[in-house]
């Protein structure tokens, strides 16, 4: 008999599984599923290693589990193991491609645990490096953003408020601006990763089981940081937890999104500030000069798209009392979903960035004199004048049309030094790099569990983002 038993799945009673109940239930799962299968494989050699500490395994069947499963890992990265339709779940797969190597030795792979654990597992390690990888890309978005600035931070152009324009600022200064956002981002993810930094092997369907599990070690062994120690909270926490982890790459996707609005607007033919080299730009069918920014349109409808994601899942898990319940499957797709489109978006504008050109000279000729007239406001009240008197002497120029001073290039800049500065950019790059450095730790803390738990380096490369 299979590793699904009678029935063809894990709890067969005897009767065939009818396959419109089987369609419904697990056909879009099984995508899914598909994406989590190193992670279940990862999940199974430390459970495996938990269950030979507690003398529920023997030391051979315990190697003779792991050298399958190693080979299952090699399989499942070369695409050769897979969900297939024959496979209820991840979990049936991993199973039956371990019971027809070994047998009843395979059989007992599932002692202590269920799959309500083994799947909160498997997404618990998929948002940690998932996460990672987004951080590793926002800061690179950040590095990009921060570079650009630099190179343009004493070109002026308009700055806007309720879409007029306002007050003078660079180029510099709106790419700084958005790389700090960015850099900002960050710490919403690293709280989300923190969440799911816990292991919870060991509370089986919710409610742990009378038998003496490692769960400590087998935790450790994962590269968690610890356990969810109360075994009820467990399955509590699903959905939740996808959701503050959506929320945390909606943080991301808003910021990248709003650049990609702006991007889009200044680059039109209205505005002309920027340029989109023909590598950033798509043409038409029908009209040979359009040059579309199709790139950052989709970075923009992506961020409202993990909006929705986010959405679809806090309305599926508030409904819900505590313990485990089908329902939660639904949240599995916009969870993979969602971490794969913000890493989509943070790729693809760093390597956008570095190629936008600027035209300086429509940027300058937009600093027009009503954009000048704060500037004016502020040098009568360095000579001494009461600020409230300078507002209304200047806005009462600028309503009789009255021409006030210009000032020039470079005393605009002067003025902005000590805020749009070299020094801004260096404060921003040594964030950025000292950001660098502690998600690359984190990336290595992590590679090293999960090395030494396979006994061989772990096959990232063949994980999505």
């Amino acid at each position: 008999m299979s590793a699904a038993g009678a029935g063809g799945t894990l709890w067969g009673s005897g009767e065939p599984l009818d396959p419109a109940l089987d369609a419904y239930t697990a056909a879009e799962d099984r995508v899914w599923d598909r994406r989590l299968l190193l992670w279940d494989i990862a999940g199974t050699m430390a459970h495996v290693h938990g269950l030979a500490r507690a003398r529920l395994i023997s030391g051979d069947e315990e190697a003779r589990l792991h050298s399958a499963l190693r080979d299952a890992l090699d399989d499942a990265a070369a695409g050769r193991l897979t969900v297939t339709g024959a496979d209820e779940d991840v979990h049936t797969a991993l199973e039956r491609y371990l019971t027809e190597r070994l047998g009843e030795i395979g059989e007992k792979v599932h002692t202590g645990r269920s799959r309500n654990d083994q799947v909160a597992a498997d997404l618990r390690l998929h948002i940690k490096h998932g996460l990672l990888r987004a951080e590793e890309l926002l800061v690179d978005a950040a590095g990009a953003l921060i570079e650009f600035g630099a190179r343009h931070q004493r070109v002026l152009w308009p700055g806007y408020t309720h879409g007029r324009r306002a007050m003078p600022s660079t180029v510099g200064l709106w790419a700084a601006g958005y790389a700090e956002l960015l850099l900002d981002d960050l710490g919403p993810l690293e709280a989300a990763r923190a969440l799911a930094d816990r292991s919870p092997l060991g509370s089986a369907a919710g409610y742990g089981v009378p038998l003496p599990l490692e769960r400590e070690e087998v935790a450790e062994r994962l590269g968690f940081a610890g356990l969810q120690e109360c075994v009820t909270s467990v399955q509590a926490a699903r959905g939740k937890l996808e959701g503050a982890t959506l929320a945390a790459l909606w943080c991301a996707g808003c910021d990248l999104g709003k650049l990609s609005r702006d991007v889009v607007l200044f680059s039109s033919d209205e505005f002309g500030f920027l340029v989109l080299p023909r590598s950033l730009a798509t043409g038409s069918s029908i009209m040979p000069h359009k040059r579309n920014p199709d790139l950052f349109e989709l970075t923009r409808g992506r961020a409202a798209e993990i909006a929705g994601l986010a959405m679809q899942v806090m309305g599926i898990a508030m409904g819900l009392p505590g313990g485990y319940h089908r329902d939660l499957q639904l949240t599995k797709g916009p969870l993979v979903k969602g971490i794969d489109t913000l890493c989509d978006m943070a790729r693809a504008v760093g390597s956008a960035v570095p190629l936008i050109e600027v035209d300086p000279v429509a940027c300058r000729r937009a600093v027009d004199a009503g954009c000048l007239a704060t500037e004016e406001v502020m040098r009568r009240v360095v000579e001494g004048v009461p600020f409230r008197r300078a507002y209304r002497e200047v806005a009462a120029a600028v309503a009789a049309g009255e021409p006030l001073p210009r000032p020039s290039d470079e005393e605009i800049l002067a003025r902005r030094e000590s805020f749009a500065g070299p020094s801004l950019f260096e404060k921003l790059a040594a964030r950025r790099r000292e950001a660098e450095a502690s998600v690359r730790l984190r990336r290595l803390r992590f590679r090293e569990a999960l090395d030494a738990l396979a006994g061989r380096p772990w096959p990232f490369e063949a994980l999505r983002p």
